[in-house]
């Protein structure tokens, strides 16, 4: 789309790690991993949106500062990156959501539905299984 002065060579051989870093708009704590098949060149590079704890950069910001990329999934789920990435794009007053919390109640409140609607017996005998 040429919103960064960049361009990527795809590569036969993909990449996939866990990372950690720090977003470089307000120096947040992220984690996350990339994912990506190439390698990625150009002078948006210089201004890296994610710093790594290995000592490698990550991303690219626009000169401007309107546009921003990286190859870090999960960057949202961080509640200090995500609310500096809402500051970023004009959104002060917006706050952010504790992705891991929100996931952790969610999966606590889907077990309990399980737990009370899930004839357990039943389910074992249907599946030949022995009973506890």
């Amino acid at each position: 789309f040429g919103l960064l002065a960049m361009s990527t060579v795809l590569e036969a051989e993909k990449q996939l790690r866990n990372v950690r870093g720090r977003l470089t708009l307000e120096d947040a704590e992220v984690s996350g991993y990339e994912i990506h098949a190439g390698v990625t060149t150009g002078p948006a590079l210089e201004q890296a949106a994610v710093q790594l704890d290995d000592g490698r950069c990550d991303g690219a910001q626009s000169v401007d500062g309107q546009v921003l990329g990286t190859y870090l999934h999960g960057l949202f789920e961080s509640p200090a990156a995500c609310s500096a990435l809402l500051r970023w794009a004009g959104l002060a007053n917006v706050q952010s959501v504790d992705y891991h919390a929100l996931r952790e109640r969610d999966i606590e409140r889907l077990a309990d539905l399980v737990e009370k609607h899930l004839d357990g017996p039943l389910l074992r005998e249907l599946c030949g299984l022995e009973a506890n």
